[in-house]
């Protein structure tokens, strides 16, 4: 898929060579998503969302599906709203003050902003994995048991033990530390610490899994071994993934969700968004002519 991102970025090259770089309208007001951006079996189902920060509009009129076991990649320029909009998912938004979210956000059905709604386990649902590794200053154990402690998940250490082993195993961590799960979880590298805060987040049996750019503080390899590990948990969970990399995006997703200055430009089949996208502001991103 890479190699075709390539040679679009060589034709798109060449001809820019006999004629001028065609005029491309980046405000694009009032513009309606194109592609694929709805599911036939979805897990989350937005529809007309919109994020203030005060008078200031950071989302504009977003609906998007994200498909039960379906990974879905969110791309665009720095700026361009993908951390808002995932943030809204789990409703991480609330903790900012200033912050107004208007428009439907449902998980199976269910109203995630209802305000009978408690967030807590609406968080447990859908869980967060979050830029840089933070693991609590506890053990490895006590940084995966905790979760499950609060919720009441295990009625004696025999389950817990289970959760933090069968946890730590989905993360791909579990070799690497069984017979050190009492030292501290800050101990551990950068790549480790973040697959032990994601055995953190499975060890509640989340639904949804959101990864707000999980591997841009990480090395090669344990990029390639958090990206193996999404490809593992997409089996069992619905992910959605905010990265910069476009690489990244082509390698783990299904779906590639392309955003521009708040609004929603294309969703599309990952291989068709890096290949032939239907949006001339998704291959002018693709192909480096801005972002």
């Amino acid at each position: 898929m890479m190699e075709a991102i390539a040679e679009k970025q060589t034709t798109v090259d060449s001809k820019s060579n006999v004629r001028d770089e065609p005029v491309i309208d980046q405000d694009m007001t009032g513009a309606q998503t194109v592609g694929v951006p709805f599911a036939d079996n979805p897990k989350m189902s937005m529809r007309n969302v919109n994020v203030h920060y005060a008078d200031k509009q950071a989302i504009f009129d977003v609906s998007l599906d994200i498909g039960k076991n379906e990974v879905v990649a969110m791309i665009g320029p720095s700026g361009c709203g993908k951390s808002t909009f995932l943030r809204c998912l789990n409703r991480m938004n609330d903790t900012i003050d200033i912050c107004r979210i208007d428009g439907s956000l449902q998980l199976e059905g269910q109203d995630i902003y209802d305000p009978k709604l408690d967030v807590v386990p609406l968080r447990a649902r859908v869980g967060m994995v979050f830029q840089k590794p933070n693991p609590f200053p506890k053990s490895i154990y006590d940084n995966v048991a905790y979760g499950p402690r609060i919720h009441g998940l295990a009625m004696r250490r025999t389950e817990l033990d289970e959760i933090v082993e069968t946890s730590l195993q989905k993360a791909g961590l579990w070799n690497e530390v069984k017979d050190r799960l009492h030292a501290p979880g800050t101990g551990l590298s950068g790549g480790q610490q973040q697959r032990l805060c994601i055995a953190r987040t499975i060890a509640v049996s989340p639904e949804v899994i959101l990864m707000d750019e999980p591997c841009s503080a990480l090395d090669p390899i344990a990029t390639a071994k958090i990206e193996e590990l999404i490809a593992e948990l997409s089996e069992n969970y619905t992910i959605a993934i905010v990265t910069h990399s476009m690489q990244q995006a082509a390698r783990v997703s299904n779906r590639t969700a392309y955003f521009h200055m708040g609004k929603l430009i294309e969703v599309n089949d990952t291989e068709k968004v890096f290949t032939n996208p239907d949006h001339e502001l998704t291959e002018a991103y693709i192909t480096g002519r801005f972002g």
